[in-house]
């Protein structure tokens, strides 16, 4: 096995990754899928390692996951909050990741608001960088995670039809996911109204559809997004009670779906305006094995990094 995979020794985003890349953290994360069910959920792949997560971002489910992840491959973990760091006294970017550089991480795992930060740490920073999430550029370990989703319910990610359903506009998610499934030849449709669905999509290689039961009709997956209020989309439509009249997904629409469909979802999730709620606890909804999946992911994306070969 290669010592990394990654460009440059980081994760960025899923243009660097080639098919091969894609497939190797498939495989990988599917084989640390059963350490979460051992009743000592650890490995000592990142013994003596320190992994550093900066999030300038609120989050959830990638923060948590990603602390899980390096503490089950047993790496020492700090955890870097700017709320209550020297960014509030008016620390630069900079300043903050070359201090904690001081402290000689070998991973440093970054969420920020401004598309290309991830990038612009590698200038100067040692560290491993992994892009935990980017402005409205990427969120690479949702898609790989995602993908190891689709995977274990179809046993292939390949050969396959996806909806994207939402704000595309501000989605990094729906970036990512499109970036992986061109790279692989899958088709995918994203939907949703004009003005967060923009025809420009057409040039990255989607189909781009403004009628929710057309969009979805004969795939075999449906993503949902969430509507960002906090990005500013709400001012894209007039009301939520029309965007969930026209782009809400409910029984009836994700009939037209393929029988074998899955409902995915990157959370967090907005019953009963994006999603119908007997849909998101049906049997035909992936939306926790997401969750579960996150962990796996991110601990083959970090023992790729730094443990694997070494």
């Amino acid at each position: 096995m290669k010592k990394t995979i990654f460009k440059q020794n980081h994760l960025l985003g899923i243009g660097h990754l080639s098919t091969a890349d894609i497939d190797l953290i498939l495989e990988t994360a599917e084989s640390f899928v059963e350490i979460s069910t051992r009743n000592i959920k650890k490995v000592p792949a990142l013994k003596g390692k320190t992994v550093v997560n900066l999030f300038y971002e609120n989050s959830t489910r990638t923060r948590s996951s990603f602390e899980i992840a390096a503490k089950r491959l047993s790496a020492d973990l700090i955890n870097f909050s700017a709320s209550t760091s020297s960014l509030k006294k008016g620390e630069s970017l900079k300043d903050t990741v070359m201090t904690l550089e001081s402290m000689n991480p070998d991973v440093i795992v970054i969420r920020h608001s401004a598309a290309g930060s991830a990038k612009y740490l590698t200038t100067f920073a040692r560290s491993a960088i992994v892009n935990a999430g980017d402005g409205f550029h990427e969120h690479p370990t949702q898609a790989l995670l995602d993908a190891l989703t689709i995977k274990q319910k179809f046993g292939t990610i390949r050969g396959l039809k996806l909806a994207i359903v939402g704000d595309i506009l501000h989605s990094r998610v729906a970036r990512s996911n499109l970036f992986l499934h061109h790279k692989i030849g899958n088709q995918v449709n994203l939907i949703g109204p004009p003005s967060l669905v923009p025809r420009e999509f057409e040039t990255m290689g989607a189909g781009v559809y403004y009628d929710l039961k057309e969009g979805v009709k004969d795939v075999d997956v449906v993503m949902m997004l969430r509507v960002q209020a906090e990005r500013g989309a709400g001012v894209y439509f007039p009301s939520i009670r029309e965007y969930r009249k026209y782009f809400a997904i409910t029984p009836e629409v994700f009939s037209l779906a393929k029988e074998r469909a899955i409902l995915m979802h990157p959370g967090p999730l907005n019953r009963d305006v994006e999603i119908d709620k007997t849909l998101a606890d049906s049997d035909r909804s992936v939306i926790l094995r997401q969750v579960t999946n996150g962990i796996a992911v991110r601990m083959a994306v970090l023992y790729l990094l730094k443990g694997a070969g070494k």
